[in-house]
């Protein structure tokens, strides 16, 4: 497997990362928005670790069934270990860039933070999620939009080397920090009707942070700085110095960070 075909987080706590970062409320607000009801047949497509498959569980119940897939073997293993109280939740090891061999089809299909990792078979993985999706059932897909970028008053060393960053993310890890503003148009082009999408605000930190969310970011930072070397050779001090600066940076109280996060579905035609 080369770089591309690799997660960009992959190391031995991302479980770990994907549960602590998870919201609750936030999750159920968007389950809500997407039109999750009792009783639907669901796929929670990319299921990480299995927290947001249990939430979605309990949200569909009484008579809902829901299965969690995602390519990571790791993932399925402490998502049946922590989530899949009394076997009710069918978690299986799927690589979604290939179509999903099944009977029953789905009611919704629930895709969050995935295509972001995905940039080349986006618009692959959401066809051939729709080829399991009932005629009227809703795709649902989830995703932040100028992911990682949008910094106040961030030195300009530093945010010059996060551009940087991305672009090499992009071009040799499939990360798309872009994916959000796509997706509407891979609903349109795969012809699904009433389409719609709404907008808000992922990340909004200003003042203190939630030390979950300092876990998240520090994290994700000291991945993405592991995986480009190379991006802090012009930077004074290297990789060490940029990733200490930016902590500082991130724990100061005067710091302002956002990230949008666009949330769109769309009706599979009859």
């Amino acid at each position: 497997m080369d770089q591309a075909d690799s997660y960009l987080m992959e190391n031995i706590e991302e479980s770990i990362r994907l549960e602590v970062k998870t919201d609750p409320e936030a999750v159920r607000k968007q389950a809500l928005w997407c039109g999750l009801k009792p009783g639907m047949r669901v796929l929670d497509a990319g299921c990480g670790p299995g927290i947001i498959t249990s939430i979605l569980h309990e949200m569909i119940q009484p008579g809902g069934e829901i299965m969690g897939v995602d390519y990571s073997e790791e993932r399925i293993t402490y998502a049946d270990n922590h989530y899949n109280k009394e076997s009710q939740i069918d978690f299986q090891v799927h690589d979604l860039r290939h179509t999903l061999d099944i009977e029953d089809k789905f009611d919704l299909i629930w895709v969050r933070f995935v295509l972001e990792y995905n940039r080349a078979e986006s618009i692959d993985i959401a066809r051939n999620l729709t080829t399991c999706l009932k005629p009227g059932g809703y795709l649902c897909l989830i995703d932040l939009d100028y992911n990682c970028l949008s910094h106040y008053e961030i030195p300009n060393k530093m945010e010059n080397i996060l551009f940087k960053l991305m672009n090499k993310l992009e071009n040799e890890y499939n990360f798309d920090p872009y994916s959000g503003r796509k997706l509407y148009s891979y609903l349109y082009d795969l012809g699904y009707q009433d389409i719609r999408l709404d907008l808000m605000a992922h990340h909004l930190f200003y003042g203190k942070v939630k030390d979950t969310d300092v876990y998240n970011w520090i994290k994700k930072m000291d991945m993405a700085s592991v995986k480009a070397k190379d991006v802090f050779d012009d930077y004074p001090g290297g990789n060490a110095a940029f990733f200490k600066d930016f902590t500082r940076f991130f724990l100061d109280l005067r710091r302002f960070t956002y990230t949008p996060l666009i949330v769109c579905k769309g009706s599979k035609p009859l």
